[in-house]
């Protein structure tokens, strides 16, 4: 026999007892008891404080008010304020207006039928590229200064 037709009869025999019940032994073993689960995880923790009974009168109504506002505060994160965006130098600063300020001027143009010099297009086209340009030479290809990065810190 070939593997091909091992693996043919093996098919075969799963389609054949495709419909047929399992025969379950397990069902007369017993459940190990380390597999049993209380039915409520909240009996199984000591109660500090002894419950008041219902008809009693002594239920202050301001405990479970105060226990489900400490519960709001405690289950939604509020994260720090975030650290100021860095100061930027005066070339930074050229380069960011004119990578945006060429295309600006250009669609402003067209939009409001602005005649346009070859000269002035040349211009706003020069300095979207000199800006990108700027920009980019200026970020840097090394590690950062301050070591490598370790990740999420939590």
């Amino acid at each position: 026999m070939t593997p091909q037709s091992d693996e043919d009869e093996v098919w075969r025999q799963i389609i054949a007892s495709y419909n047929q019940t399992a025969d379950d032994s397990s069902a007369d073993q017993p459940w190990p008891d380390r597999e049993n689960v209380p039915a409520s995880p909240a009996t199984d923790v000591a109660d500090p404080e002894p419950a008041v009974p219902a008809g009693s009168g002594e239920a202050d109504e301001a405990e479970p008010a105060e226990a489900e506002e400490d519960d709001e505060d405690h289950d939604h994160y509020i994260p720090p304020p975030p650290a100021p965006l860095p100061k930027a130098d005066a070339l930074t600063k050229a380069s960011w207006l004119a990578l945006f300020g060429g295309p600006a001027y250009l669609l402003l143009a067209a939009l409001l039928n602005w005649s346009m010099a070859p000269w002035i297009v040349f211009t706003a086209v020069a300095a979207f590229i000199g800006g990108f340009v700027a920009l980019v030479v200026r970020m840097g290809d090394g590690p950062p200064s301050d070591g490598w990065d370790d990740g999420a810190v939590v």
